[in-house]
C-alpha cells in the first residue's frame, strides 16, 4: 500500500499530521468551540430562501470579490468600516493563509506567541513560510515587553496575536497591541475569532484600525453566529491590504450558495447573536465551579475553558470520553479545553469531572 512517504511530497511536510479534532459520536461534544445551539427556525428560513434564489444562476460564476457579502460584514463590524477595509472566505483559516501568501511565503518568517492556535504554524509551514514559536508567561498572559523582546529578537515580516486567545481563552491588553504595531517592520494580524464572547470591557483591535496600515483583524462566522456549517471567515484592514490578498486568492474561491448563506445570516444577526450571553453564562458557570472545586482554571473572553487535570491530561480526557462526554486535548501538558455549551451540557460536563 502507497504511503505519503511514498510519493515525491515536499521534504517539510514529511512526519506532518493534518489539523484536526476527533468526530466521535458522543451525548455530549464539547471539543470543537462550535456553538451548541441550532439555528432559529426564522433564520433556517431566511437562509432557505436566499440559497433559493441562488439556484437557477448556479451555471454562471459567482461574484468573485463578494462585493455585496463585504459591504454587510462592513456594516456589522462598525468602526466606520465600508466594504473597502474587509474581505471574506472559507473561514478565517483561509483568510489566514491568504494572508500569509500575499505577505510571508518563502524566505519569510511568521511569529507567534503559544501556547495558541494550532494552525498557525501549519498554515505557515504550507504557505512555506518559516514558523517561529514564541512562548506566552507561565499564566498565559503577554506583556508588551516580552512581546517586544520577541520582535527585536526575531524580526519577523508576520506576527499573529490571538485575543481571546485558542486555548487559553485569555485577551489581550491593547497596549501588546498597540506595543507590537510600533514595533514591528511586517504585518500584524489579531485573530479576534472569538470576540464576541469577550467580557465587557474587553477592547477589540478594530478600534486600532486607523492609522495602522499593517493591522488586519481577522474574525469568523463559525462561532458565535452559529455559522461553522457555512464556513465564513473575514477580515478588516486598510483597503491597501484587502488589494494585497486579491492577488493570492483563488478566482471565485467564495461560492454563490456561500455568499447568499452568509448575508442571511448576517441580516438576522440579532436572532443568531441571541445565544451569546447564555453561553457566556455558562463558561463563567464552568470557570466557577472548578475553581470552588479547587482547580486551576485559565481567565476566559471566549466560548470554552481551559482547565488543569492535575495530572495525565490524556488520561482524563478519556475517563471523560467513557462518561459520554468529548472535550479537547490541545497537547498542553495537565490541561485540557471544553467548549461552553447548553446548560444541560454543562452539567453533564460538571458531573463528569466529578
Amino acid at each position: 500500500m502507497t504511503t505519503i512517504d511514498d510519493l515525491p511530497i515536499r521534504d517539510d511536510l514529511r512526519g506532518k499530521t493534518p489539523y484536526g479534532a476527533p468526530q466521535l459520536d458522543v451525548a455530549v461534544r464539547l471539543n470543537t468551540n462550535e456553538n451548541s445551539y441550532p439555528l432559529p427556525d426564522a433564520v433556517v428560513d431566511a437562509i432557505a430562501k436566499a440559497v433559493q434564489a441562488e439556484l437557477r444562476d448556479l451555471n454562471r460564476y459567482p461574484d468573485r470579490d463578494a462585493t455585496a457579502l463585504r459591504a454587510d460584514l462592513a456594516d456589522y463590524l462598525g468602526h466606520g468600516l465600508t466594504g473597502a477595509h474587509t474581505w471574506a472566505a472559507n473561514g478565517s483559516n483561509e483568510v489566514q493563509q491568504q494572508l500569509l501568501q500575499a505577505f510571508a511565503g518563502p524566505g519569510r518568517t511568521a511569529l507567534g506567541f503559544g501556547p495558541s492556535y494550532s494552525m498557525h504554524p501549519l498554515l505557515a509551514q504550507g504557505t512555506g513560510t518559516r514558523w517561529i514559536g514564541a512562548l506566552r508567561d507561565p499564566d498565559f498572559g503577554l506583556t508588551p515587553a516580552a512581546a517586544l523582546a520577541q520582535l527585536e529578537e526575531h524580526d519577523p515580516d508576520l506576527v499573529f496575536l490571538c485575543s481571546p486567545n485558542n486555548p487559553t481563552g485569555t485577551a489581550l491588553d491593547p497596549e501588546v497591541v498597540t506595543a507590537v504595531l510600533e514595533a514591528a517592520r511586517g504585518v500584524v494580524v489579531v485573530d479576534e475569532a472569538y470576540a464576541e464572547f469577550a467580557r465587557p470591557g474587553t477592547p477589540s483591535a478594530l478600534a486600532l484600525l486607523p492609522g495602522h496600515p499593517r493591522l488586519v483583524v481577522s474574525r469568523t462566522m463559525s462561532k458565535a453566529f452559529g455559522f461553522a456549517g457555512g464556513r465564513l471567515g473575514y477580515l478588516a484592514a486598510d483597503p491597501a491590504v484587502v488589494d494585497a490578498v486579491q492577488l493570492v486568492r483563488l478566482p471565485y474561491h467564495l461560492s454563490a450558495l456561500t455568499q447568499a448563506a452568509a448575508r442571511a445570516a448576517l441580516a438576522q444577526r440579532d436572532a443568531l447573536l441571541a445565544t451569546v450571553e447564555v453561553i457566556k453564562q455558562q463558561r463563567d458557570r464552568i470557570v466557577a465551579t472548578l475553581r470552588e472545586r479547587g482547580m486551576r482554571v485559565a481567565d476566559s473572553d471566549a466560548n470554552f475553558v481551559l482547565f488543569e487535570v492535575g495530572g495525565d491530561q490524556r488520561v482524563a480526557w478519556q475517563r471523560l470520553l467513557d462518561r459520554g462526554v468529548l472535550i479537547r486535548d490541545v497537547g498542553l501538558p495537565g490541561w485540557l479545553r471544553v467548549t461552553a455549551g447548553t446548560p444541560a451540557e454543562t452539567d453533564a460536563f460538571l458531573e463528569a469531572v466529578k
